[in-house]
């Protein structure tokens, strides 16, 4: 095996590896529904959809959340984070600054971009605070826009060591999770609907994880268009609970 094929083979082994307790104690403070992002106040068109009837129950809501798992934001998010972490563990700079970019331009929508964003740089600032890296400090050196909350997450776990695999896993839960919370308030449908809902979709997670990670950007891209349709309508819906 060459020296290339060598590194490659450890860094696909580091990105597998196994949780140690400081990495998922952190994060699963990271991606708490308590963490200070504000995600409790979007909900990725999900409230237009209720209001139009897409979305009218468990059933329905299950359907709406894989397809935009699988097939809209979540894939892209995913692919996202894993080639931002890709690039913070190499200390490759010039693609850091590529994907924080394309992360910022990829939104669909007004408030799409909002939402990634605007959790994007909270995270930034409460992790720093807290948890602080210098991998943060290199995206600030290298992008002075708006941080695309999936970099966000993925510069935080290179910067402390949190293999891929694992972060990779605990974002697209925490996404899934907070949009069931979303359908959960809307429907409305009861705690333990929800509960049944998120525990459907874990397949769904999983294998979306697994598509990302064996992906590239070149794989980028979604097919969900009733749910980017979905964000660009809230924008003018008349009664609003979400900012998104």
């Amino acid at each position: 095996m060459t020296m290339a094929g060598k590194k490659r083979t450890a860094l696909r082994g580091s990105e597998r590896e196994d949780l140690a307790s400081p990495a998922l104690y952190r994060l699963m403070a990271w991606l708490s529904p308590s963490y200070p992002v504000g995600a409790f106040s979007y909900s990725s068109g999900i409230e237009w959809a209720v209001e139009a009837g897409d979305i009218r129950d468990a059933g329905t809501l299950k359907a709406w959340l894989a397809t935009m798992l699988s097939d809209g934001a979540g894939y892209c998010d995913a692919v996202l984070l894993a080639a931002t972490h890709r690039a913070v563990t190499v200390d490759d700079d010039k693609t850091l600054r590529e994907l924080a970019e394309l992360a910022a331009a990829l939104a669909p929508s007004k408030e799409r971009h909002l939402e990634t964003t605007a959790q994007g740089n909270a995270f930034v600032a409460a992790t720093q605070a807290a948890w602080p890296t210098p991998a943060f400090d290199r995206l600030a050196q290298v992008w002075d826009g708006p941080v695309a909350y999936p970099v966000a997450v993925a510069v935080a776990a290179a910067g402390h060591g949190i293999a891929l695999e694992p972060a990779l896993a605990a974002f697209l839960q925490a996404l899934a999770a907070n949009w069931v919370s979303a359908g959960v308030r809307l429907i409305p449908l009861g705690q333990t609907d929800g509960q049944r809902v998120l525990a459907a979709l874990e397949d769904v997670v999983a294998a979306t994880a697994r598509r990302a990670l064996a992906g590239t950007l070149d794989d980028l891209g979604a097919a969900a268009f009733r749910a980017d349709l979905a964000s660009a309508r809230h924008e003018t819906q008349y009664t609003r609970l979400f900012r998104s």
